[in-house]
């Protein structure tokens, strides 16, 4: 028998789901708002109700001292219930809705009173001020309760004092102005919650729809997920606002993109300058897998728009990768070359074996002399003419790969390049490249011609290729240098439309420039011009990081 499950405790506490809680706090806020402002509003009321009453029974008393009459008959007549005194002052009483009026002389005695009984006796609060001249408003306590008062002097018709008049209004009476009134301030502070409840109920459904109604703790894992996997993974991302300005970039991106902080709240234009990068961050070139090239990295971009009007744009280094297909290329290139060499090795052996056996010796060492004669002699004049052996070993290299290929590839003889290139692989990624696309221009096409030009001009570095192929129209002769521009289909491995964008980038970075235009015979000629790309005669030439992958084949047009 399986043990029943534990029982789950009741937990109290605010809801975890941001709505509630959202609408929690406002609501608690709304009630809050709405009984300090009804408190503070009473504490006010209550006070001037009181001043108001007071301020009623002074001047009820005022006007009735003001009347001469009753100063004389005070002086002249004694206190008795149905004296001129009491009449007057109930007369007085009745038509002001007064609690009481009472008239004393200099010694306290009443003169009149509301209760007839309590005439000819002393008053029972102390008259002194108003005696002694002075107006008086007051809250106290008399024989009949608890009221508000007004005490003034009574004078007679020569300004002399003679005793006082005293107006009393029923403090229950103010008390019951206070509490009618609390209902109808109930009724707004209800009328203002409720608006308040109802503005709440609004704002927390806003916010329950842009938080999709998650949880806090939610949320909070959230941002600690995504700051972790921002920084930690290996793609760069880069977020805009609805503005196009970048609000976010992780640590990949800034090193992909060579930028820091303060690309934040900057436009693409502003942070990498003008180019495809900042086309593509923008949204202004559109795609999948766009490909581009910062520095001398090859990425790949991926926008996405957001539902607040931005987009998150992603980027991947495929540097590594391209090099890779470049030299799985390159590989393939050489193994066609050399399965070609072997054949026609073989037709060459089977033909010294032929001589042999005929007993032709003189022609076969004739032969062999000729064909060992033809690579050195090949391999000698790229040696002579370019000094720097890693561009001299690159174009025997080519030369052999363009002869498997049916191509003549042919050094200038204006080419002169002595041993004083400061960056040697910069100049033979460019050349590489550069010569490969020419074989790609020419391959097929009869009486097919690669000519390659390699000469100093002082410290400027001059490199023309030539070929016999098609050519590039005017119009497309700036879309070659286009980071993904090809009018070929790639390969499976990788993407075309990367070579020469390296080639013009490679250029510029050393204040040079790469061009393109029709060749004397016809076909395309490529020109790069490299300032300050040897070192002077006294100097050597300077140690350079790696330069960017080599022999990116690719098309002219």
């Amino acid at each position: 028998m399986s043990p029943a499950p534990p029982a789950r405790r009741l937990r109290l506490g605010l809801p975890r789901r941001v709505f509630s809680q959202v609408l929690m706090m406002q609501l608690a806020i709304a009630a809050g708002v709405a009984v300090l402002a009804t408190g503070l509003f009473l504490a006010p009321l209550s006070h001037q109700l009181d001043d108001q009453a007071m301020r009623r029974a002074l001047a009820i008393a005022q006007t009735t001292a003001a009347q001469p009459q009753i100063a004389q008959d005070v002086t002249a007549t004694p206190p008795t219930a149905e004296g001129p005194v009491q009449r007057e002052a109930e007369r007085i009483r009745l038509a002001t809705g007064a609690e009481y009026i009472v008239v004393m002389d200099r010694r306290g005695i009443r003169w009149s009173h509301t209760e007839p009984r309590q005439i000819g006796r002393k008053v029972s609060t102390d008259p002194r001020r108003a005696l002694a001249g002075e107006e008086v408003m007051e809250i106290d306590s008399g024989t009949l309760g608890r009221s508000a008062r007004g005490k003034v002097p009574l004078r007679d018709g020569r300004g002399d004092i003679v005793g006082a008049v005293s107006v009393g209004i029923a403090y229950d009476s103010v008390r019951a102005r206070l509490i009618h009134a609390i209902p109808g301030l109930l009724a707004y502070a209800g009328g203002a919650l409720a608006v308040g409840a109802l503005a709440a109920w609004f704002i927390a459904r806003r916010v329950q729809r842009q938080t999709r109604d998650l949880a806090f703790s939610d949320i909070s894992g959230l941002l600690a997920e995504r700051e972790a996997m921002l920084h930690g993974i290996r793609e760069g991302v880069v977020a805009l606002d609805r503005t196009g300005r970048v609000r976010l970039l992780n640590d990949e991106a800034q090193r992909l993109l060579g930028l820091g902080d303060e690309a934040v709240g900057r436009s693409p234009d502003e942070a990498l300058g003008e180019g495809r990068t900042a086309d593509v961050l923008a949204g202004r070139v559109t795609g999948t897998d766009l490909l581009t090239v910062r520095g001398r990295r090859v990425l790949v971009a991926n926008r996405m728009p957001t539902d607040d009007g931005g987009a998150v744009a992603t980027l991947r280094d495929r540097t590594e990768l391209e090099q890779l297909g470049r030299e799985l290329d390159s590989t393939r290139g050489l193994i066609d070359a050399l399965r070609a060499q072997d054949h026609e090795h073989a037709n060459r052996m089977h033909t010294v074996l032929g001589l042999l056996e005929l007993e032709m010796y003189d022609d076969a060492v004739e032969f062999v002399g000729e064909v060992v004669g033809n690579h050195r002699a090949t391999s000698q004049k790229v040696t002579e003419k370019i000094q720097d052996p890693l561009l001299a070993a690159l174009l025997v290299g080519k030369a052999t790969v363009a002869a498997e290929r049916g191509v003549a590839l042919w050094i200038s003889d204006r080419t002169r390049l002595p041993d004083r290139l400061v960056d040697p692989q910069g100049l033979v990624t460019v050349a590489g490249n550069l010569v490969d696309n020419a074989l790609d221009a020419v391959a097929d096409t009869p009486h097919a011609r690669v000519e390659v030009e390699l000469r100093a001009e002082g410290r400027t570095a001059v490199l023309r290729v030539r070929d016999t192929g098609p050519g590039i129209p005017a119009e497309q002769r700036e879309l070659v240098f286009t980071e993904g521009w090809s009018t070929k289909e790639p390969p499976a491995h990788r993407k075309r439309g990367i070579g020469l964008s390296l080639v013009r980038r490679l250029a510029e970075r050393q204040g040079g420039r790469a061009t393109v235009g029709e060749a004397a015979g016809g076909g395309a000629e490529f020109t790069v011009v490299l300032p300050e790309a040897l070192a002077g005669p006294d100097l050597e030439p300077a140690l350079t990081m790696p330069s960017a992958p080599q022999s990116a084949t690719e098309e002219e047009s």
